[in-house]
């Protein structure tokens, strides 16, 4: 996806600057929380613009908040695409993409905490990691690296795995977070057809180190 052009003016940099306040506060809300029923003063308060403003960018709170967590989604996507870049096996890219997201609980930590609220309802979602992942599984198919009876169904069965990873790591914060994330991980290429030992072996790769 191609990114927008940045504003040209004063006046379409404050309505800009004004929409990604909106959207940063119902960020801060799904994430302390996971209520939208919270009222649009409190949210225009949180974002610190008058309450008139918000019906200039969006037409109701449902909008904003679907907003805030495809925001938070898109974030996400790339955050992972910057460490998986140069990794080409599928296999490798959905372990390491698994882990990744687990230690992102940690440099990321309102990014993924509106993704373990809101996440479930987003899994088929065109952006985010999902389309990544669905792209992972069908080169991986391809190839003969996986089997699987649907993409789709894998890719549920994907995120629904690591959506109950991310919900217990925030239950369990003194377990090791990447001997969770490498269990699953492995657990998720013997579901894929990888064979236990080789799914064990990938699975406790190195991560890719950023530049």
């Amino acid at each position: 996806m191609s990114t927008p052009a940045p504003p040209s003016n004063r006046f379409e940099r404050r309505r800009a600057a004004t929409r990604q306040a909106l959207v940063g506060a119902a960020r801060r809300i799904l994430a302390e929380s996971g209520d939208t029923s919270v009222s649009i003063q409190m949210i225009a308060e949180q974002a610190d613009v008058g309450f008139g403003s918000f019906y200039n960018h969006f037409a109701s709170k449902d909008a904003l908040f679907d907003e805030a967590v495809l925001d938070a989604l898109e974030e996400y996507g790339r955050a992972i695409d910057e460490r998986l870049e140069g990794v080409d096996d599928p296999a490798e890219r959905i372990a390491f993409g698994v882990r990744l997201s687990v230690s992102m609980a940690g440099t990321h930590p309102e990014t993924m905490q509106v993704l373990r609220h809101q996440g479930l309802a987003h899994i088929q979602s065109d952006r985010g990691l999902s389309p990544r992942a669905l792209d992972d599984l069908r080169t991986g198919a391809a190839i003969g690296r996986f089997s699987f009876a649907s993409p789709e169904i894998a890719l549920a069965a994907l995120g629904g795995s690591l959506l109950a990873l991310l919900h217990m790591r925030s239950t369990r914060p003194t377990a090791d977070s990447d001997d969770d994330a490498r269990a699953m991980a492995e657990a998720m290429l013997r579901m894929l057809g990888i064979p236990p030992d080789e799914a064990h072996t990938i699975a406790s790769r190195p991560l890719p180190v950023r530049d």
